[in-house]
């Protein structure tokens, strides 16, 4: 059976493991060996997998030559289908300078665009193999910690109140050791993020934040205008906490915000969506949304009702107002729950500042 202590995925990572001889039976992944051939020709890579590496073509006819496989690297792509780690805001970023639009979030979301309805099977498979990398990429960084996920629509606008409620959700849960993780939007999904790094900063710094992102309330008309602030703000308080933030080129509309230390962007929305709710292992919050929050509030209800996971992770629904009368969602879960393991782990509440505790006595 694979498992990640075969994985490497830095060039520091090969070359402590070529320094004990043998690369026998590891995966490579997407790590440039222009300038290791000599360790290439030297080493066992008997039934190693090269996923992406580039590397001089005598080394390449070598390692073929010891049974390796080797996937080669795609050609002009905008994005890599191999890559052995999650994304960061500035990768996704590079050249905002020159406007969104030269960003390789942008020029991937374009090629996603101009593929996607084409029948081509290449780009598919290409799509497959990204969306894979990336979901392993994303176990390896959350293995062994508590996840909790706060969702909320993208609407919200910066410089409001409700922003500043979701900020700082993220930020308590942060605080008390949690891994927060969104679907990596804007609006609920960016203050969430945004709490969580600010967490280590002192409290003053959230509301000063918060003061400068307003002057980019939202994402439209200006995506470089609104990602530009959130970058002023990493500037000011440039060792932030982590969080995770896991968006789509699905709604490649909707830009991955700039505060998750680290991004899981996928093609497949489907993919994104149950991966994301999936891996929430210390429960789930339900800020006020609409159809995209609905339907997660019952994706995470599914599994959890017919208790297909190791047990029922605790679900919050924050607002009583929204989920009992403007989207009553929370009269439909209870009569799901009733009588079944669940039960006790759903909540509603009226605030943010009640989701801390509600979670810790859910769990």
């Amino acid at each position: 059976m694979v498992n990640a202590d075969i994985e490497i995925e830095t060039l520091a990572e090969f070359d402590r493991v070529v320094a004990r001889g043998s690369l026998s039976g590891y995966r490579i992944q997407s790590v440039n060996l222009l300038e290791r051939t000599f360790a290439l020709l030297s080493a066992d890579t008997s039934a190693a997998v090269f996923l992406g590496c580039a590397m001089e073509p005598d080394a390449a006819v070598k390692v073929r030559a010891d049974g390796a496989l080797v996937f080669p690297p795609v050609p002009d792509l905008p994005f890599n289908p191999y890559r052995g780690l999650l994304y960061t805001a500035e990768e996704l970023f590079a050249g905002l300078s020159e406007g969104y639009e030269s960003t390789p979030d942008a020029q991937a979301y374009a090629w996603f665009q101009e593929t996607k309805a084409d029948g081509d099977v290449f780009s598919s498979m290409l799509r497959s193999l990204h969306d894979d990398a990336i979901s392993d990429a994303l176990d390896e960084a959350l293995a062994g910690a508590r996840v909790v996920g706060v969702m909320g629509g993208h609407a919200m606008a910066r410089g409001t109140d409700a922003y500043r409620g979701a900020a700082e959700l993220g930020r308590a849960l942060a605080r008390r050791g949690l891994t927060v993780a969104t679907g990596g939007g804007p609006g609920a999904m960016e203050a969430a993020n945004l709490g969580a790094y600010l967490a280590p900063a002192p409290d003053g710094a959230l509301g000063e934040a918060l003061e400068v992102l307003a002057k980019a309330p939202s994402f439209t008309p200006s995506v470089s205008d609104w990602a530009r602030a959130a970058f002023a703000v990493r500037e000011r308080w440039p060792s932030g906490g982590d969080s995770v933030g896991i968006p789509t080129w699905f709604y490649g509309h909707e830009p991955p915000n700039a505060f998750a230390g680290q991004i899981a962007k996928y093609f497949a929305n489907a993919t994104r969506e149950d991966g994301l709710l999936a891996r929430c292992t210390a429960g789930v919050v339900f800020l006020p949304g609409a159809a995209g929050t609905v339907q997660e509030v019952f994706d995470n209800a599914t599994p959890n009702y017919y208790a297909s996971a190791a047990g029922p992770t605790p679900m919050v629904l924050v607002d009583r107002r929204h989920w009992t009368e403007e989207l009553p969602a929370w009269p439909l879960l209870r009569a799901l729950a009733r009588g079944r393991a669940m039960e006790s782990r759903i909540a509603l509440v009226d605030s943010v500042d009640e989701v801390p505790d509600a979670l810790a006595s859910l769990a």
